[in-house]
């Protein structure tokens, strides 16, 4: 008996060193050269003009993911489609912030656990450096503990988390919530990539939620289109170039409307967003010709779960 489960030991352990020695493209089935993209809509929920456009991108168009505000006034919309359209691929775009100027919105979880999240008006600082001057990580972690919770006491099947504004992976004691909200909920979470973690001072990092059991995509494309005024050929560039390996984009897609125009003087990048990845037949031809696959966070979260 103790042979046999010597045996048993060493197996386990060379499958997965195995297991770690393939791609992430591997584990999840594909070939090692194979490039593959997740295309996520942010701020879903955000506002109805943002619902209507992920709704659209991914019925007709080529968007996989979205991930969902909580707090949001429009929540409730997006949470009834996506519970009802359980194949879709929704995540949670954890909220700290509520950044416009006259369209604001508060924590999900009591204010009076989370005070320092809170403006002197009881709605969310605007910008991540008040998050960071006000706010503790414990109460970052129970604002975030609430909105996940939220999306799923909603119905929503959650497949991934990541962050708006970057709150939650700027500052080391942030990131500690972050991993422990997504090892919490066993849930895959947006990581920059590898280049991107060294500029930021943090060359360890993807390695220590790796080994933490987290499965996150190789690639993020972290560069902003706010300094780009063509935005066609800024994302036809970005997918000529991807590498081999799951890549993760993230759009702002909104449909033209005077709500949106209200909220926003990026309105005009965000609809143009969301006419190129779901009716331009450009962006369509260029990601078959390239031979891009297109997939969500689901293959990672049910990977990432396998592995628990």
């Amino acid at each position: 008996m103790k042979t046999i489960l010597t045996s048993l030991s060493l197996l386990c352990l060379i499958t997965c060193n195995s297991c770690y020695s393939q791609s992430l493209g591997e584990r999840l089935g594909y070939k090692p050269t194979d490039r593959l993209l997740i295309i996520n809509c942010d701020d879903v929920g955000m506002c109805h003009s943002a619902n209507l456009a992920v709704i659209d991108g991914m019925e007709t168009g080529l968007i996989t993911s979205g991930t969902i505000m909580t707090p949001c006034p429009w929540f409730n919309e997006i949470a009834d489609y996506a519970r009802t359209h359980s194949e879709k691929d929704f995540g949670v775009h954890l909220t700290h912030t509520a950044e416009w100027k006259f369209y604001r919105w508060g924590p999900v979880a009591p204010r009076e656990l989370v005070k320092g999240l809170c403006d002197p008006e009881g709605f969310l600082w605007r910008s991540v450096e008040e998050v960071y001057a006000h706010a503790t990580p414990e109460e970052a972690l129970i604002e975030g503990r609430a909105q996940i919770k939220k999306a799923i006491d909603a119905g929503i099947p959650v497949t991934h988390i990541d962050s708006h504004m970057g709150t939650m992976q700027y500052k080391p004691e942030f990131l500690k919530v972050y991993i422990q909200l997504a090892t919490e909920f066993n849930l895959p979470l947006r990581m920059a990539a590898q280049e991107t973690m060294k500029n930021f001072g943090f060359p360890d990092l993807r390695k220590q939620f790796k080994e933490n059991g987290l499965v996150f995509t190789d690639y993020f494309i972290y560069d902003e289109l706010n300094n780009n005024k063509d935005a066609k050929s800024f994302w036809t560039n970005i997918i000529k170039n991807l590498k081999p390996g799951v890549t993760e984009l993230f759009i702002h897609a909104s449909k033209e409307s005077d709500e949106l125009k209200a909220i926003t003087n990026s309105w005009d990048t965000r609809v143009k967003e969301a006419n190129l990845f779901t009716s331009d037949p450009d962006i369509r031809k260029l990601i078959k010709d390239e031979k891009i696959i297109l997939i969500g966070y689901r293959p990672l979260m049910v990977l990432q779960r396998k592995k628990k």
